[in-house]
């Protein structure tokens, strides 16, 4: 396991939760103060998971099978906390960061698969 490896996985997670909170309308509605439409619903939902698969994906190419889900949880665990902090004490940040994480993670990426 390599530092960037961890960043990679906390970058596609938070944006994967970020994307996840967003299809709520309590939090939608916090953040953008208009109500979620059902296509935005669907395309979030949709990037949210999928930000959650690449997580799983990003975090056992880089450390194998022993403990690349270990290092997934656990990156799971710091960046929900952190979308639960956004949310709770900035919620306009929350878009933010989300978006500036996904260019992060793509600038990651090929230090995260060296070996």
């Amino acid at each position: 396991m390599t530092v960037s490896a961890l960043i990679l996985s906390l970058l596609l997670s938070f944006s994967g939760f970020s994307a996840l909170a967003l299809s709520l309308d309590r939090h939608h509605r916090a953040v953008f103060r208009t109500p979620v439409s059902r296509r935005r619903l669907r395309g979030l939902r949709a990037a949210g998971w999928s930000g959650l698969g690449l997580s799983c994906a990003a975090a056992i190419a880089s450390a194998g099978w022993s403990f690349g889900p270990v290092q997934w949880i656990g990156s799971l665990t710091g960046s929900a906390l952190a979308v639960v902090a956004l949310i709770a004490y900035r919620p306009a940040a929350l878009r933010t960061a989300a978006v500036a994480a996904l260019p992060l993670a793509t600038l990651m990426l090929p230090f995260a698969l060296m070996r």
